[in-house]
């Protein structure tokens, strides 16, 4: 049975510990709420996009294969995976759902005898996988910056175009968290290469406002298309983010009142085996006493 004093200490301990992860939620909510609004104003502008891209390829397919980012390789032998994961821990499942459904994803390719390669966006991501997958990781990053930019969607994206462009892969997926709230996330993948457009049919056109285009429609998508991947790729990390703090804010919220149950009961425990030496001192005096 521990002494007074060791219960005394670990109570302490437990209260620090409180603390911490109080002061963890409290940063994570503030974090939480700029990376919300970073993601729920990038999806306005990432969908009107994608509008006109559909737009763009529904004309261009009537005539011509198109850009290469659009049509792709016309294999789809070799697959890319980018798993973007958070480059700290301490956010509850955020992580480990991610790499699980990269796992399943993996297993899945390798079954349709596709080949399959990992490009890591977060240390997390790459830390989980790098043992069992070494021999499929094409390349990772680390986002160093406090507060998540456009440039490093760039930064991600010309990596990503530097392959394509080498021919180490003819489809492109990633993994990430999509933000519901703070207490879910949804694991999302998209599709980036060749970029998935559903294309509408001419029934489908013949009701939507026609639209002329200067330049060539081709030409307008060869500019359009890498800018997109990018744009597409930074709505990814934005959602990440998001998902990232409000996973963490809930981690801590779970481990902050964990905390205060546990020293709840380490004060009974105190409290108990306290009186329990008080009476065995009052014992001990009074057959003491009687003795004499």
């Amino acid at each position: 049975m521990p002494s007074l004093k060791d219960l005394k200490n670990r109570i302490k301990s437990v209260k620090s510990t409180q603390k911490i992860t109080k002061a963890m939620k409290m940063v994570a909510a503030a974090k939480l709420r700029r990376a919300r609004e970073q993601a729920e104003m990038a999806r306005p502008y990432t969908e009107a996009m994608e509008r006109m891209l559909i737009s763009l390829a529904s004309s261009v397919a009537e005539g011509s294969e198109g850009p290469r980012l659009l049509s792709g390789t016309g294999k789809d032998q070799i697959h890319l995976i980018i798993v973007a994961t958070s480059d700290r821990g301490l956010c509850g499942a955020f992580n480990s759902s991610i790499v699980r459904a990269t796992r399943r994803k993996i297993r899945e390719l390798q079954g349709q005898g596709k080949t399959v390669k990992l490009f890591f966006v977060g240390r997390k991501g790459y830390e989980q996988l790098q043992q069992e997958f070494s021999k499929l990781i094409l390349g990772k990053i680390e986002i160093k910056s406090r507060r998540l930019g456009y440039a490093d969607a760039e930064g991600v994206t010309a990596a990503i175009m530097n392959h394509f462009d080498a021919g180490d892969f003819d489809v492109c997926h990633i993994v990430y968290n999509t933000f519901k709230s703070a207490i879910s996330q949804i694991i999302t993948f998209q599709q980036l290469i060749p970029l998935a457009l559903e294309v509408k049919s001419a029934a489908q056109n013949a009701a939507t406002i026609p639209y002329d285009y200067e330049p060539e429609e081709s030409e307008i998508l060869a500019e359009l298309l890498p800018r997109n991947l990018a744009v597409q790729t930074f709505r990814a990390l934005l959602e990440n983010a998001a998902s990232e703090q409000g996973a963490r804010m809930t981690a801590m919220d779970n481990a902050t009142r964990n905390a205060g149950d546990m020293i709840k009961k380490l004060n009974l425990k105190y409290n108990r085996t306290r009186q329990a030496a008080i009476t065995k001192e009052l014992i001990e005096i009074i057959s003491g006493a009687e003795a004499v």
